[in-house]
């Protein structure tokens, strides 16, 4: 008795998960750190919030947020008393809570996988 294994290529096997370069899970991953992150982002007129999608390529994995003072509001130690959840370091704090669960599941659940976080 012979047994014959036929195995896509690893490109290939990416591809059909949307886990190639660009693919589906990147594109996810990129659009709902933009999304989530809005509430963190320190916010007057909303052009440092817009930003982030007028400069960002989905998929490419670089979420940039970019405005004369988009560094320095990220690294300035920021409290709004309006809003308390806005301020410094809105990615990381995005992640901290809660953020990094949902996009795992997320590409997970788009890709097929399953996710132990």
């Amino acid at each position: 008795m012979g047994v014959k294994v036929e195995i896509d290529p690893v490109q290939t096997i990416l591809m059909k998960r949307g886990l190639n370069k660009g693919g589906r899970a990147q594109q996810f991953v990129d659009s709902e750190s933009l999304r989530m992150c809005d509430p963190y982002i320190p916010k007057d007129t909303g052009m440092l919030i817009d930003s982030g999608t007028m400069n960002s390529q989905i998929g490419s994995g670089k979420i940039i947020w970019s405005t004369p003072y988009a560094r320095r509001w990220y690294y300035k130690p920021a409290h709004f008393q309006d809003a308390p959840q806005r301020g410094n370091y809105w990615f990381d704090r995005m992640l901290r809570e809660g953020g990094r669960k949902k996009l795992v599941d997320g590409v997970a659940a788009l890709v097929g996988g399953r996710s132990s976080l």
